[in-house]
C-alpha cells in the first residue's frame, strides 16, 4: 500500500509502499517537466507503480468493458489493494498521507488506458472518500472509512438533480428531522457508481440549507434506476438515485445542518483537478499513438511523419498537451483541504478538457481509418474526452466562476 513514513531526511517511502516494480514505457514529455510532475521520490514511485498497473491490468480490459458497459469490480479491488483509494487520507487513518499532486498522478496514468475505469475510481476516491473524510467526525470515519479504503464498498456522491446541474444550489432534494432520523425525499441523476454503489454522500436541503448525509443502499426507500447508456466513459456506470421517505440516522449527518455547501465547494476543487489530470492522460496517450503510427505508416514510399500536415497535427498536439500538463500539475501544488484555489482548479479543467478532445481528434485524423476503427483505442478515447467538457462542471460554469473570481480580485 502507499504509505508515508518519517525518515532521517523527512518523508519517504516505506518498504511496504510499493510492490516490485519494472520499468514501463513513459509517455513522451518535454525535458524539465519531471520535477513538476514528480516533486519527490515518493511521487515518482507512485507514478511507476500506477503506470505499470494501468498498462498491464487496466489496458487489456478497456475495450471489453467499453462494449459491455460493465464496471470491472475485481480490477477495482486490485487498485484498492495498492492503497490508491486513500491517497489523500492521513496515514494514521489508514491512508497514504499524500497530496493533490499524488491524486493527479493516479488519474493521469489510469486515464491513458481506460478513462471510464478511472472515472469510477474518481467518484469513489475523491467524491466520496476525500470529501467524506474532511467532513466526517471520528465516529463516522471509524464506521465507513475502512470499507471504502479497502474497496469492500464502492461509493459515490449525489449532487446533481434533473432540475439542478450547474445551478447546484437549486437542488430540490430535502431532508426533515423526525426524532432520531432525517427523512430524505428527492432524486439525484448522472451518479457515477450509482448502479453498484454501496454507500453515497448525498446533498439535500434541511430547512432550505444544503446539508450532507451518508446514505447506504440498504436504507428502506432508497432505489436506483437502470444504468444510463452513454457515449463514452463506458467502463464506469451511472444512473439516477431515488429517495422516498428514506430514514437516515441522525448520526449520518456530516457536520452540521447547512454546512454542506462549504465542503461541497472545497471538494469540487480536487475533483476538477483530477478531471483535468484525466484529460492530460487521454492527450498523452493519443500523442504517443499518433507519433508511433506516423513512423510506421507508409504512403508514397515514405513514412507519413515526413508530411507537413501530419507534422502540424502532432506538433500542435504535443505542445497543447504539455501546456495542459504544466497547468494541471502546477495547480495541484496549491490545492489543499485547508486552502481554496477555485481559480486554479477551474482554469486547469477549462483548459485541459478541450485539449484532450482536440488531441484525440487529431490522433484520429493522423491514423485515418485505423483511428476511426474500434480496433484502436483512439476512437474510445475520443468519445471519453467529451465528458470532461461536461462533467464536474461544464466549460461554461468554469468560465462563469473565473469571471466572478477574477472580478473580485480587481
Amino acid at each position: 500500500m502507499f504509505r508515508r513514513v518519517a525518515t532521517a531526511s523527512g518523508f519517504g517511502a516505506s518498504a511496504s509502499f510499493m510492490p516490485a516494480m519494472t520499468t514501463a514505457k513513459r509517455s513522451i514529455t518535454s525535458p524539465g517537466m519531471d520535477f513538476l510532475m514528480n516533486p519527490t521520490d515518493e511521487h515518482m514511485q507512485l507514478r511507476e507503480t500506477i503506470a505499470k498497473f494501468a498498462k498491464e491490468e487496466v489496458g487489456p480490459q478497456a475495450r471489453e468493458r467499453d462494449i459491455s458497459m460493465e464496471f470491472n469490480m475485481p480490477l477495482f479491488k486490485k487498485l484498492s489493494d495498492l492503497g490508491a483509494n486513500g491517497v489523500t487520507i492521513p496515514v494514521e487513518d489508514g491512508g497514504a498521507g499524500m497530496d493533490a499532486t499524488a491524486a493527479v498522478i493516479i488519474h493521469h496514468e489510469l486515464s491513458k488506458y481506460d478513462p471510464g475505469f478511472c472515472l469510477a475510481y474518481l467518484a469513489h476516491s475523491m467524491l466520496f472518500v476525500n470529501n467524506f473524510y474532511h467532513a466526517a467526525n471520528e465516529q463516522q470515519r471509524a464506521k465507513y472509512l475502512p470499507k471504502a479504503l479497502s474497496g469492500e464498498w464502492i461509493c459515490g456522491m449525489g449532487m446533481s438533480e434533473p432540475g439542478a446541474g450547474t445551478d447546484v444550489v437549486g437542488m430540490q432534494t430535502k431532508a426533515e428531522l423526525q426524532g432520531d432520523y432525517y427523512v430524505l425525499n428527492g432524486s439525484k441523476i448522472w451518479i457515477t457508481n450509482g448502479p453498484m454503489g454501496d454507500c453515497f454522500l448525498v446533498y439535500a436541503k434541511v430547512d432550505g440549507r444544503i446539508s450532507a448525509f451518508i446514505v447506504e443502499r440498504g436504507f428502506e426507500g432508497f432505489s436506483s434506476s437502470p444504468k444510463i447508456d452513454k457515449c463514452g466513459m463506458r467502463g464506469s456506470q451511472m444512473c439516477q438515485l431515488f429517495f422516498e421517505n428514506v430514514k437516515v440516522p441522525k448520526e449520518n449527518l456530516l457536520g452540521k445542518e447547512g454546512g454542506g455547501l462549504i465542503h461541497m465547494m472545497r471538494n469540487l476543487e480536487i475533483e476538477r483537478l483530477a478531471l483535468g489530470a484525466m484529460a492530460v492522460g487521454i492527450a498523452d496517450r493519443c500523442v504517443d499513438m499518433m507519433v508511433d503510427y506516423s513512423k510506421e505508416r507508409k504512403q508514397f514510399k515514405q513514412s507519413i511523419m515526413n508530411f507537413g500536415q501530419i507534422q502540424k497535427y502532432i506538433g500542435d498536439s504535443f505542445a497543447e498537451t504539455e501546456a495542459a500538463k504544466t497547468l494541471v500539475y502546477a495547480v495541484s501544488r496549491s490545492v489543499d483541504p485547508n486552502s481554496a484555489n477555485r481559480i486554479g482548479s477551474d482554469a486547469a479543467k477549462l483548459f485541459a478538457a478541450p485539449v484532450s478532445k482536440r488531441v484525440a481528434d487529431n490522433a484520429m485524423q493522423v491514423m485515418g481509418g485505423m483511428g476511426y476503427s474500434k480496433d484502436m483505442p483512439v476512437e474510445r478515447l475520443w468519445r471519453d474526452a467529451k465528458l470532461l467538457e461536461i462533467g464536474g462542471g461544464t466549460l461554461e460554469a468554469h468560465q462563469k466562476n473565473l469571471m466572478k473570481d477574477l472580478a473580485s480580485l480587481s
